[in-house]
């Protein structure tokens, strides 16, 4: 029997989530919710770019879609500008007995030393209540700085530092908010953007900074932040609006998590809006992104992980695996327990119920 499943929100991930809750015969579509007035009463087919119709028309509260009774609902509004909000979001859910699997408050990826305990007791307090299990993931902090990297770990004999790396051109990239608001792209370079405020880093990818400690089974002792931006050398635009000269233009940062006094596991972005910019920045391996994961250890490892999509460039690609690897933990999250549960605890996913012949 196919799994209830619902959707909240259809923004870059919704769209794509919503598309594989429609087309994958392991789910049958119940309910979806937006937050724009707009797309209210729009069939589902439509809000994903399929030319289907579902008969699921969108509503515009999360009441409305909970009266559906969804088993599970797949989360993607917006939670890096609004994590108050989204987290009372997943908590209403979970309070119903609706199981949870998205892509925000990312925080939940492994709030265990980032979120204030208060906080994930009220969450996991919701999950009891309802009988619900959440899973929040995405590529990184998500599979890209959790499963591919303990993965490789588990083959070395000695592991000294992982890193994890994003390289990416983001001028492709369409989201207003998370460019301009929060990343600061075309802002001037004395100002400090909300994702460099001291601590947000940290706060961001400390999930899996802290994850990947508790796999390797050591303690982090200290979290450390470095960020530096490039200016633009001239005026242009990208899809997320334009970029002035003289304004942020690339941005490379780090999140460090310090073991035994010594720096042990890293994040590290590099995003450009033109390809041109600080060459002497790391790249990506090919095409216009990629993620990268360095072991120093025994053996050593260097691994690339380009993604790629028949639909769009490295951008969208990167978006559909968020997506697909959402979606596809849905059976697991629902046989799990009642609780907050992360890729630790979660049983290995192998892509089963994927296959598609061509």
């Amino acid at each position: 029997m196919a799994i209830r499943v619902a959707q909240v929100a259809t923004g870059n991930a919704g769209k794509l989530t919503l598309r594989q809750l429609i087309d994958d015969p392991r789910f049958e579509l119940v309910a979806v919710s937006t937050s724009n007035p707009d797309k209210v009463g729009k069939d589902a087919g439509e809000l994903a770019g399929l030319d289907v119709t579902t008969g699921v028309v969108a509503v515009g509260s999360l009441a409305e879609l909970i009266d559906a009774k969804p088993q599970v609902a797949v989360y993607a509004a917006m939670g890096d500008t609004r994590p108050v909000e989204a987290t009372k979001d997943v908590r209403t859910l979970l309070e119903a007995g609706i199981n949870v699997v998205g892509s925000a408050p990312g925080t939940l990826q492994f709030p265990w030393g980032t979120m204030p305990q208060p906080v994930i007791d009220k969450v996991e307090a919701a999950a009891q209540a309802g009988q619900a299990s959440i899973y929040i993931t995405g590529v990184d902090p998500g599979f890209a700085s959790d499963l591919i990297p303990l993965a490789l770990a588990s083959t070395c004999q000695r592991v000294e530092k992982i890193t994890c790396y994003e390289l990416a051109d983001y001028a492709t990239y369409d989201g207003a908010e998370v460019m301009f608001d929060l990343m600061g792209f075309g802002k001037p370079l004395g100002e400090t953007p909300m994702l460099f405020w001291p601590g947000v880093l940290a706060l961001a990818w400390g999930t899996a900074i802290r994850m990947m400690a508790k796999g390797l089974g050591v303690e982090v002792d200290e979290i450390t932040e470095h960020w530096e931006a490039e200016p633009a050398p001239e005026s242009y635009d990208i899809a997320a609006g334009r970029i002035e000269e003289g304004t942020i233009a690339a941005l490379k940062f780090s999140i460090t998590g310090h073991v035994a006094g010594q720096p042990a596991i890293v994040v590290e972005h590099v995003t450009r809006t033109r390809d041109d910019l600080r060459p002497d920045w790391a790249r990506p391996a090919a095409g216009g992104g990629s993620y990268r994961v360095e072991i120093v250890g025994e053996p050593n490892y260097v691994v690339d992980i380009v993604p790629s999509s028949e639909h769009g460039d490295h951008n969208h690609a990167a978006i559909v695996a968020a997506c697909g690897r959402i979606v596809n933990s849905i059976p697991d999250v629902l046989a799990a327990a009642p609780g907050l549960h992360t890729t630790l605890d979660l049983p290995l996913p192998t892509g089963n119920g994927t296959f598609r012949s061509a």
